[in-house]
């Protein structure tokens, strides 16, 4: 009986040097090693977003997008939340009014607590209004959406933050956010989708920087850590394709059968 099936070993060592890679960033990180994460114009355009909105007199909507915390994209939907955390804090700083739409009745309660503490923390619990900025519209994919169309219609608000998973319905937030004259920040890894953020938001996150944003906005060692034990693999992983390709075109024996061990 064989441990490991044949044509997984690659796999398995592969999978076992990148959690080694990310263990031993994270470690360097805690013992004060300084890593840089590439800056991300459009999470340092959410700080101006908020600002125009204070100085507007009108509110933020911060849209942690159509998933849930369970399935293919809940990863989509906990980058959104870690924005919705950062954003809770500088809005109640800022003095600014926040709003955000949920779609799923798993995200609602995390959502809730995440701006509450955040008030907590900012010793104004008194000001949190659940009812006013947590706002619960509907699972089914279009009814949520024109919820949102409806409230930005109502509300106007001067900054719109979208960040999280997006489907068919990406086009018609934004179009509907941008025609209210909303700065917009969106943030997605849908790739179907990708190209209407890019024609009607300000600025936008594309892919995997979606899960840098939490690390970017918060500076954990942890967060920042496994980013850059990310990153240093998929840089050996490139040499690594690039070298195995020269080998296997130079003719170099035994290339082949170690890709498929």
């Amino acid at each position: 009986m064989e441990i490991i099936a044949k044509g997984k070993i690659v796999a398995l060592l592969v999978f076992v040097a990148f959690w080694i890679a990310v263990l031993v960033y994270i470690r360097l990180v805690q013992g004060g090693r300084k890593v840089e994460i590439r800056r991300l114009a459009a999470l340092d355009a959410i700080d101006e977003a908020i600002g125009r909105a204070v100085e507007m007199g009108k509110p933020i909507m911060m849209n942690p997008g159509l998933g849930s915390l369970s399935g293919t994209f809940a990863a989509d939907t906990v980058a959104g939340l870690a924005v919705l955390d950062y954003c809770s804090r500088k809005v109640i700083s800022y003095g600014a009014r926040l709003i955000v739409p949920i779609a799923q009745p798993d995200v609602m309660p995390l959502a809730s607590d995440i701006v509450r503490q955040a008030y907590l923390a900012a010793g104004k619990p008194q000001e949190f209004k659940a009812e006013e900025q947590i706002r619960y519209l509907s699972p089914d994919q279009f009814a949520w959406t024109v919820g949102i169309q409806g409230l930005a219609e109502r509300e106007k608000p001067a900054a719109n933050i979208m960040i999280g998973y997006f489907a068919a319905e990406a086009m018609i937030l934004a179009e509907s956010l941008a025609r209210v004259g909303a700065l917009q920040v969106g943030g997605l890894t849908n790739t179907f989708q990708i190209p209407f953020f890019v024609a009607s938001c300000d600025f936008v996150l594309i892919g995997e920087e979606i899960f840098a944003a939490g690390a970017y906005l918060s500076k954990d060692s942890k967060a920042i850590g496994s980013i850059a034990g990310e990153d240093l693999f998929k840089i050996v992983a490139i040499i690594t394709i690039i070298a195995g390709t020269i080998l296997s075109l130079l003719g170099v024996p035994g290339i082949p059968a170690l890709i498929q061990m």
